[in-house]
């Protein structure tokens, strides 16, 4: 089963929204995340995130517990939508995007409850482990061990154990992806991966990162940057938990929803790795945002798109299991 629809692209190519957020980085003119440190990098996220983000808006409860990690404590975030039973509800693991490196609990805060009240579900958001301080695959083993609490503490949860989905943003889709392939010999039976504009080849060597290596936001660069804080040595950008793309086979893995961004260096990996689901017998939603450029899904506060995206993807999860929502 496939269903491919585009957006309409604007006639200049980028969306206003676009164009208005990429004119505040400019504007900004602060120095690339390359420039500096990590913790820079995270500093200067944590001050700009907000400026993009909308209102947050409100969901039943929201709440925090820590488990033991493989690598020590986990914090996770819970969010419980508007609407969601008190007990068997549809439960989703997002992980957020970041590079491996930024990014938390707070900064993705706004798509959790979306999510959480669009799928009327219960929403994990993980603090995982971040490189370099903590190298690949420490954000893989921190998101497994996450998946596999979900599954083994639903009932205290309030979540139904065949009702798990996996979703994330850039390297948080790329962590979804791999868990969606781990998960099958894990025995977790996802209803979906619902991956928006994920990195799935750490090789970075398909053509949009010729195509869009400077001036849309993400850069070739800070990519690259990124990257190489993530892998511990150029032998883990053939490992297929880095580079889901690199995988011998898709077969099996959960039903996916697929949203790519048109002006984004990502976008050529995240049409390869659509096109593996789909040669391999996966059911695909694959949604693309021609004028769009990397990250517009945390973008609340600049346009519709990013709140359509979500429905989007909640949408395609309900199409993926007929039993969507019921005990």
């Amino acid at each position: 089963m496939t269903s491919i629809l585009s957006a309409t692209p604007s006639l200049s190519g980028l969306d206003p929204e676009a164009r208005h957020v990429l004119d505040l980085g400019r504007r900004a003119d602060a120095p690339p995340f390359e420039a500096g440190t990590p913790e820079q990098a995270r500093r200067a996220y944590d001050e700009g995130f907000p400026d993009l983000q909308g209102e947050r808006e409100p969901v039943a409860s929201v709440s925090e517990r820590t488990i033991a990690g493989p690598g020590g404590p986990l914090t996770l975030r819970f969010y419980r939508g508007q609407g969601a039973p008190a007990t068997d509800a549809p439960g989703l693991l997002y992980l957020h995007g970041g590079g491996w490196v930024i990014g938390n609990l707070d900064s993705h805060d706004e798509i959790c409850r979306w999510f959480a009240n669009m799928a009327a579900c219960v929403v994990v958001s993980p603090a995982y482990r971040l490189a370099p301080e903590h190298k690949f695959p420490a954000a893989v083993d921190d998101c497994r061990a996450v998946l596999s609490f979900m599954r083994d503490a639903a009932g205290d949860l309030g979540i139904d154990a065949r009702r798990i989905a996996v979703a994330g943003d850039s390297a948080g889709g790329n962590l979804a992806t791999v868990l969606s392939l781990l998960a099958r010999g894990d025995r977790i039976p996802l209803t979906a991966q619902l991956l928006f504009y994920p990195n799935t080849d750490a090789a970075q060597t398909a053509d949009s990162y010729r195509r869009f290596a400077e001036g849309f936001g993400l850069t070739a660069a800070t990519m690259a940057w990124f990257r190489d804080h993530y892998v511990r040595d150029a032998g883990d950008i053939d490992d297929w938990r880095a580079s889901p793309l690199k995988a011998e086979s898709l077969a099996d893995a959960a039903p996916a929803f697929v949203a790519l961004a048109g002006h984004d260096i990502l976008a050529d990996e995240g049409e390869a790795y659509a096109r593996r689901l789909e040669q391999d017998g996966v059911p695909l939603v694959l949604r693309r945002w021609p004028g769009q450029i990397h990250g517009f899904v945390s973008m609340g506060r600049h346009g519709p798109a990013p709140r359509q995206a979500v429905a989007g993807a909640v949408a395609a999860w309900r199409g993926f299991d007929p039993a969507f929502g019921k005990a």
